[in-house]
């Protein structure tokens, strides 16, 4: 009777956690979000540090995206390329790029321009630009 006690607690204690992971992959759903999570000044320029999760049932084997990096007065300071690698399905991932030559504080946007590569052969063509769901935790806003 001890044994079924103690199960029916852990059961009940973890639904909690159950219901988060459920309704955080309701809310994603059949896309890919993108979260610029923290920002890091270098010597050498800015590290962007993203969160990204693919809310597809299957996996994207490469996909990059062409990024366009604002300085602080609103105005186009680069166009460059993200590379996310690899996305499994359904799993955040943590990806940083370096960006030479710019301070963090000089960055106002990070704009997702479009999908430069996207393979992901058992998706439609447009799977990593349909529905992205971009979001920051930093004061750099980013927009798709």
């Amino acid at each position: 009777m001890k044994k079924l006690r103690r199960a029916v607690v852990m059961i009940a204690a973890s639904l909690p956690l159950a219901t988060a992971a459920v309704a955080q992959e309701t809310e994603l759903g059949n896309a890919i979000s993108i979260e610029l999570n923290a920002v890091k000044s270098t010597k050498e320029g800015c590290t962007l540090t993203f969160l990204v999760t693919n809310g597809y049932a299957s996996q994207i084997g490469k996909v990059v995206y062409e990024t366009v990096l604002f300085d602080s007065a609103g105005q186009v300071d680069r166009l460059t390329l993200f590379d996310f690698g690899t996305l499994p399905p359904r799993r955040p991932r943590v990806r940083q790029f370096s960006v030479p030559g710019i301070a963090c504080d000089g960055l106002s946007k990070v704009l997702i321009n479009g999908a430069h590569t996207c393979e992901a052969p058992d998706l439609a063509d447009t799977a990593c630009e349909a529905g992205l769901i971009l979001d920051t935790r930093t004061n750099i806003e980013v927009i798709g």
